[in-house]
């Protein structure tokens, strides 16, 4: 098997040991680099999507732990600005994930190693990879190594962060995390004289609306559209479909 020494050396910076090796080899496997290996039997995009769901239930554990004190929709916007592909390539550059990638020649030399959506990508199937070969326990179990210590230097600053942003910011990294899309807003009316209008805007992705809010002005009744939506989503996540259509 290819990189068998990196193999090891990355078990070691994990923490876990895999039963199936080959499991780790292919969460590591970039499409590119199976297109130009006719060898290697899979890539790890299959992997990625399974990730995606162990990652989501074992930052939930995490979060539950480390902010007993939150309700459920500060624990969703908090989930949601860990999961996001900014935050989970920082998470697997503390592993130094990227240095085991296996790519194709035209992604490494266009610097795919350092690459955010490469790097957050690899992190869930190997995420998916642990879960396969030891169970949701040592997947929990690694995801609350690996990211505990990263929340734990900013953990206050975080908290802050993460619940002081406005509705917009909030929405937006919500559907980002989600569908990968952003919101728009529209200007659906306006009404009263100039110097006391009412604005009335909706928010919406793609032909999907999603909700409508009503201000002094535009900035004002977007936010509060935003704030209706982020509502909305966290009683009913299948509000966003892969398209975002209805």
């Amino acid at each position: 098997m290819p990189q068998a020494i990196d193999l090891e050396k990355l078990q070691v910076e994990l923490g876990y040991r895999f039963q199936k090796v080959e499991l780790l080899f292919r969460a590591l496997v970039h499409r590119s680099f199976a297109y130009e290996n006719h060898d290697v039997p899979a890539d790890n995009e299959t992997l990625e999507f399974l990730g995606d769901s162990v990652l989501g239930l074992a930052i939930s554990h995490l979060l539950l732990d480390l902010f007993p004190d939150c309700d459920e929709g500060e624990l969703s916007r908090l989930r949601s600005s860990i999961v996001n592909e900014r935050e989970l390539a920082q998470i697997a550059s503390t592993v130094n994930l990227g240095e085991y990638l296996l790519l194709g020649k035209g992604e490494e030399l266009s610097g795919g190693r350092q690459k955010a959506s490469l790097l957050a990508d690899a992190l869930e199937a190997l995420l998916a990879a642990v879960y396969l070969d030891g169970g949701l326990d040592a997947a929990v179990v690694l995801v609350k190594k690996m990211f505990h210590r990263y929340l734990e230097r900013r953990e206050e600053e975080f908290l802050l962060k993460a619940l002081d942003k406005d509705y917009k910011t909030q929405l937006q990294e919500l559907t980002q995390a989600r569908i990968k899309l952003t919101p728009t807003y529209f200007l659906e009316a306006e009404e009263g004289p100039d110097h006391d209008k009412t604005f009335h805007m909706r928010v919406a992705i793609g032909e999907r609306v999603l909700a409508h809010g009503s201000g002094k002005s535009k900035k004002e009744a977007q936010q509060e559209a935003a704030r209706w939506a982020i509502a909305k989503l966290e009683q009913d996540p299948g509000l966003l479909s892969a398209d975002g259509s209805s």
